[in-house]
């Protein structure tokens, strides 16, 4: 399950540095590559949670093979690409496949363990996604620089391959899902509306203007769609999220720890390349250098951090978190750009 979590976070940060020797390879403007670069984002945000409830309906086995398979296609589509649209288009199929992937392997990991091996089966998950999204750029870098950008989307194939040999050889086919539960289609619609919009807002509310009619547009849908969820969720006999869960305190704070953590990381590993190459000068190769501390420390202190939960508690290890991270960001804000690691 690792390996399907780790080709579909990868490919969220791999992409941004390569962006520059892309635009020169498909002999195109950065407006319509940077498409390629967010219909992954946008795809695999307002996807993930529909695609896994179905997969929790109809069988997880059997959609992880068929997410696997369209994530395979997709990165072939998308290292062969002659032009950008049949870039986008692959970036697309890649998204698709991830959104079932990354569910239902998170779900097959945990169940497949048992109740005393689940917060290492949780904790080996997580520190999986953590490590595809720091290293994403420092592969993408190094791949770019080396073999050309095409290889980024290429090296998935062996993994995929590898993630559905032993898909097939390991998972449970008799598993036929929850036959008895029904598919929140209402919620289900109102969920992906809901995520799109909030998405593509904030993806593109920079070069719109947040005052343009496009980005109120997608406010007023985002607000509108999230209203008729929470009335739907609030009614239906199976919802698709149990809206009960918001009334644990403790669900509630590390949801948006997790949230906020993620932000601030995947922001610092998508924008810091692109400053590199663009604004800097810098190779693809030296990028991916200049970026590899932040992700070598994750690694480093991932282990730590799950050996101090036993020691000195949740609370303690999540703020001291959360301590370094406003930390780096206020030593980056005051910092030399030349100077690329104080941060």
């Amino acid at each position: 399950m690792t390996i399907g979590i780790f080709i579909c976070i990868l490919d969220t940060t791999v992409m941004s540095i390569a962006l520059p020797a892309m635009q020169s390879g498909l002999h195109t403007d950065l407006a319509h590559l940077s498409w390629a670069l967010n219909i992954y984002t946008i795809l695999f945000a307002c996807l993930t949670i529909p695609l896994g409830r179905i997969a929790d309906i109809y069988g997880r086995e059997r959609l992880y093979l068929v997410g696997l398979s369209l994530f395979f296609l997709g990165s072939i589509a998308s290292g062969l690409a002659p032009t950008v649209s049949f870039l986008i288009a692959g970036r697309g199929l890649q998204s698709i496949g991830a959104a079932i992937v990354f569910p239902a392997s998170m779900t097959i990991g945990i169940q497949s363990t048992s109740l005393a091996g689940r917060t290492q089966a949780i904790a080996l998950l997580g520190v999986t996604q953590g490590l595809a999204a720091a290293f994403g750029p420092t592969i993408g870098g190094v791949l770019t620089q080396y073999f050309g950008w095409r290889t980024i989307f290429l090296i998935n194939l062996p993994l995929a391959l590898t993630a559905l040999g032993l898909c097939l050889h390991l998972l449970d086919w008799h598993h036929t899902g929850s036959q008895h539960e029904t598919l929140d289609i209402p919620g289900t619609l109102t969920s992906m509306l809901t995520l799109f919009s909030l998405s593509l807002l904030l993806i593109k509310g920079n070069d719109w203007g947040w005052t343009s009619w496009r980005i109120i547009g997608l406010m007023s849908t985002c607000g509108l769609a999230l209203g008729l969820f929470l009335v739907i969720e609030s009614r239906v006999a199976q919802p698709m999220m149990p809206l009960a869960l918001f009334k644990d305190q403790q669900f509630n704070g590390a949801a948006i720890v997790t949230v906020a953590a993620g932000i601030f990381f995947i922001a610092l590993m998508v924008i810091l390349p692109s400053f590199f190459t663009k604004i800097q000068g810098a190779t693809e190769l030296q990028a991916a250098l200049m970026v590899t501390p932040a992700s070598l420390m994750l690694f480093i202190c991932s282990p730590i951090s799950g050996f101090l939960l036993n020691k000195v508690g949740p609370r303690t290890v999540i703020a001291t978190g959360c301590l370094a991270i406003l930390s780096g960001y206020i030593t980056l804000s005051l910092s030399n750009p030349a100077v690329y690691w104080q941060g």
